[in-house]
């Protein structure tokens, strides 16, 4: 295979990576706390035969979350919550701990704050949020503060960390990396919820940026197939 066909796979793969990924931000437009993902991608150069020239390639090395605040919905429900500003709800999940931005919460049978999927949300010192049922009123203050008809129970806990560390799990669900500390001011905001940071517009239009990159890479790489075949049939018919 030519150097020139190499170089234009890796652009193909590359630009198929960055299209899945505006499609899942395109589909999660609407899906409350989620953080638009983007690709960083870096140069690598690859030793050619002749020792004297290098082949560059560029790839999809890493992943990003959009750090971006989305728009502050109301909703009027005693345990959804919103966070302003930096911060992420810690959760315990079958697979440890994880991060995320979606605060649409419930108490479960247990007593205890979990996400709409049964995991267990964490207060500031680590253990699960314990929601009195006998509670006339539950208010949640702008520190996470947990108050059962006036009275202190808890504190929500918010952490942050390196966006470039952390790994999308399934759902709204993001893998914390090794730098995770808690923050130091946090607002959060009863009886809110925190739209998606998508702008779908932005999103659809560089959509149809890669896709015209993409099929503009085919065509190249028809054009150097049918050239490479065209020299071979004329080296075939000198012989």
């Amino acid at each position: 295979m030519s150097n020139s066909i190499y170089v234009g796979v890796t652009r193909q793969i590359a630009l198929l990576d960055e299209m899945r990924t505006i499609a899942a931000n395109v589909a999660n437009s609407s899906t409350p706390g989620y953080r638009r993902e983007g690709l960083i991608f870096s140069e690598y150069v690859k030793e050619t035969d002749d020792k004297l020239n290098g082949l560059s390639m560029a790839a999809a090395r890493a992943r990003y979350a959009d750090t971006e605040q989305g728009e502050l919905t109301p909703t009027g429900g005693t345990f959804d919550l919103a966070i302003e500003g930096e911060g992420y709800f810690q959760v315990q999940t079958p697979g440890g701990v994880r991060l995320t931005r979606a605060g649409a919460f419930k108490p479960s049978v247990e007593n205890t704050l979990v996400t709409s999927d049964g995991h267990a949300v964490l207060g500031d010192g680590g253990a699960a949020l314990f929601v009195p049922a006998e509670a006339a009123q539950i208010t949640i203050a702008r520190d996470g503060t947990v108050s059962a008809d006036g009275e202190p129970i808890g504190r929500v806990g918010l952490v942050t960390g390196d966006p470039l560390k952390m790994t999308r799990e399934a759902g709204m669900l993001y893998v914390p990396g090794d730098d995770i500390v808690p923050v130091e001011d946090p607002h959060i905001s009863q009886g809110f919820l925190e739209a998606s940071n998508v702008n779908p517009i932005i999103e659809i239009a560089r959509m149809i940026e890669v896709q015209r990159g993409y099929e503009a890479g085919q065509a190249l790489m028809r054009d150097e197939d049918e050239r490479i075949r065209s020299a071979l049939q004329v080296m075939g018919g000198q012989n």
